[in-house]
């Protein structure tokens, strides 16, 4: 393996370190993404308890804030529950933007690494093939060890780019939908939490 290291030349370098780092992003994005981080089953029933039974001080909203991203989106809706159904809902909004935002973290990175990846690869080529035809034009055709080098070169770092551009556009894809069903999830159960919330209160209006 070291051998074929070597053989592809300097540019297997930055192949490598974005190899590493497209696997430390995957990584990392299977940990932070599991639903049962994100979106915790049933909070918005917990929420809801602690609200009718005159639990819910600042010390659940801070600790429900830093138990998962939802939480985060709840608490800011229930910061704003004694204001109006349009205030409460823009509250929610502005912070699902803002865990939206966390869960696309590093993204931006491994489509980058996916994309440059291959251009590397590339470049390995073209530099592989440089080689090749400088050695034909000092020594023409009669030395096949230095051509073989060249080819050599120039195969094996488009094969080390496209290894690493292929698995890492397939995550890519893979989190991007992910996010954006995550994403969806939380809307739907912020938007439960607005309902009970004011649903409670405008039953409570009429029968007053």
């Amino acid at each position: 393996m070291f051998e074929i290291i070597v053989a592809g030349g300097w540019l297997m370098v930055p192949i490598i370190l974005c190899s590493i780092l497209a696997l430390a992003i995957v990584g990392e994005r299977i940990w932070s993404l599991r639903e049962s981080k994100v979106v915790p089953g049933n909070l918005v029933g917990q929420v809801w308890q602690l609200c009718k039974s005159n639990q819910l001080g600042n010390k659940q909203v801070v600790a429900l804030r830093s138990s998962s991203p939802l939480g985060r989106v709840l608490a800011a809706g229930l910061l704003n529950m004694h204001h109006s159904r349009e205030v409460m809902k823009e509250s929610l909004e502005e912070a699902g933007r803002q865990a939206v935002q966390e869960l696309e973290r590093y993204l931006n990175t491994l489509g980058t690494i996916s994309s440059i990846s291959p251009l590397l690869g590339l470049l390995g080529t073209v530099f592989g093939m440089i080689k090749v035809f400088t050695a034909i034009t000092i020594q023409g055709t009669g030395n096949p060890g230095v051509l073989a080098g060249g080819i050599s070169e120039a195969l094996i770092t488009t094969a080390a780019g496209l290894t690493v551009a292929i698995p890492s556009l397939m995550f890519y894809r893979y989190f991007r939908g992910k996010v954006d069903a995550l994403a969806l999830r939380m809307e739907e159960e912020a938007l439960k939490l607005v309902e009970v919330i004011h649903g409670e209160r405008e039953a409570g209006d009429v029968a007053g």
